[in-house]
């Protein structure tokens, strides 16, 4: 019995149930996401459940991830080609189809996906045809295209490698095998420091059961060659030459891994810059196709060399050619389709410039962000210097696409501090500014709109400037960016974040 001084009714058990469900809704969300990673020899998809939570703080709006379950793994693809070397659209149409109807999924149940494009998907035939797969889905769908560079930091993140240099506080070089190039990233601390890559991979010749040659890559030519072996569509491959083109694969490897790739022909696979000398790496991961045979997980022989480039590799990692010791990250051929997109949302700051609200809604603006240093005297050079390092590592030609450069601004927002940052943005997107690209500036700090107004009054840039503050922003990051709310001023933010894998036991 208790009374109370006015009347009142209880909440039936059905009825306390939808409130409890009501509050969690609230503050949980859980979304349905697709990750399709699209490359030159295979193609895989996967699908996930994310849970994301309010962040208890008071008012605050951020959504973080605090779950994720994989639902359903497709088989592994060999990308199919047509007989002029492009993709062919409509089989890979059908497995994407086929790959839904096996997950008991249908295209309206999914919230969010990120499609990964690499080597031959990234031609502009093909990745028109890609593209038209996923049109329907555009608002809802990143499409990262991934260079060499860009690969190499999403193989080290997706792989787990990136989680375990922080668990286990070493300097490792991820070796992510595809089928037609090797991506070397150097981790240590949480990130990736420097990253190579080179023209060699498991697929870069298939046969047929009888070893006649159906497929033979350049790269493969230039390493026949220089075994002094001669490769041929529609002609057999001899057992011996075989193991001679995978021993100078194996070689190139062991030498890149090492950094003395010194032979000539290790200089001449090269697709982007040596890895640095420094960090000195004191463990060892593998990614990509290659890395499930090489850590046991797959046996099987695919019509190619994978299989004895990853015998090769183990073999000289007990005769201590790789001098380390060897680690499991968690994931292999997945590595890249790991990344299956999330949304969390934000709301800007009050004090931000949208100098044409026409230019505004923008969707799937690649994050760029910049860690740079601002002391007392800002450096211009300096920051476009860092501009055009971030854009490199991501494989966006400047001036060519849109982006969104993220930034933390620190220190007394003086005036000379901010047009010294802001002259530096202008030298380092000058192709962007010239072709009259949206620059779109997104910053932790309170400074958005008297930065957007030097862009624009000081400096005469006459392109739409959306200057963004009091958002936080991270690599791997696609954003849309909504219309300016009136009369607060703010404008909505939905982040389309990339995620990746956890160390085991992680």
């Amino acid at each position: 019995m208790h009374l109370l001084g006015f009347d009142h009714v209880h909440a039936t058990p059905e009825e306390q149930a939808l409130l409890s469900e009501t509050i969690w809704k609230a503050d949980n969300v859980e979304l349905i996401t697709v990750g399709v990673d699209i490359g030159s020899s295979t193609s895989h998809l996967m699908f996930s459940k994310v849970h994301l939570q309010r962040l208890a703080e008071a008012l605050s709006s951020r959504f973080v991830v605090v779950g994720r379950e994989i639902l359903w793994r497709s088989p592994i693809l060999l990308t199919p080609y047509n007989s002029d070397n492009t993709i062919d659209a409509d089989k890979l149409r059908k497995f994407i189809e086929d790959a839904y109807k096996s997950a008991n999924l249908k295209k309206d149940d999914i919230d969010s996906g990120a499609v990964i494009l690499t080597g031959e998907a990234l031609k502009r035939d093909n990745s028109r045809a890609i593209a038209d797969l996923f049109a329907e889905e555009s608002g809802k769908f990143v499409c990262a295209s991934a260079g060499h560079n860009l690969e190499a930091i999403m193989a080290a993140h997706g792989s787990g490698a990136v989680a375990l240099s922080r668990t286990e506080l070493k300097t490792f070089i991820n070796v992510d095998i595809g089928g037609g190039t090797t991506k070397l990233a150097l981790v240590h601390g949480g990130r990736v420091i420097a990253n190579s890559a080179f023209a060699v991979g498991g697929r870069l010749i298939a046969m047929d059961e009888d070893n006649t040659l159906n497929r033979v890559e350049g790269p493969a030519l230039q390493m026949a060659k220089s075994a002094g072996i001669e490769l041929k569509v529609g002609e057999k491959i001899s057992d011996g030459d075989r193991d001679k083109l995978v021993k100078t694969m194996v070689d190139v490897i062991v030498a890149y891994v090492n950094r003395q790739p010194t032979a000539d022909i290790a200089k001449e696979l090269a697709v982007t810059p040596y890895l640095p000398d420094a960090p000195v790496p004191n463990a060892v991961t593998f990614s990509g196709g290659v890395s499930e045979y090489i850590y046991g997980r797959e046996t099987t022989n695919r019509g190619d060399v994978g299989h004895l480039l990853a015998a090769g590799i183990t073999d000289a990692l007990a005769d201590k050619r790789i001098d380390m010791p060897i680690y499991d990250p968690g994931q292999g051929i997945r590595a890249t389709v790991i990344g299956a997109s999330q949304f969390s949302v934000q709301v800007s700051g009050n004090t931000v410039l949208v100098s044409n609200d026409e230019s505004l809604p923008l969707r799937n603006i690649p994050v760029i962000n910049i860690a740079v240093k601002l002391p007392e005297k800002v450096d211009s050079n300096a920051i476009a210097e860092e501009i055009g390092r971030a854009l490199e590592r991501f494989d966006i030609v400047e001036g060519e696409a849109d982006i969104a450069l993220a930034f933390r601004w620190e220190g007394d927002p003086l005036h000379a501090r901010l047009f010294g940052f802001a002259e530096g943005v202008c030298k380092g997107l000058k192709n962007s500014i010239a072709n009259k690209r949206p620059l779109v500036l997104m910053m932790e700090g309170d400074v958005g709109k008297t930065m957007g107004e030097i862009f624009r009054r000081e400096l005469g840039v006459e392109n739409d400037i959306i200057s963004i503050d009091d958002v936080q922003l991270k690599e791997f990051d696609y954003v849309d960016i909504g219309k300016m709310i009136r009369p607060t001023n703010v404008v909505p933010l939905v982040i389309k974040s990339l995620l990746f894998s956890q160390p085991k036991g992680d």
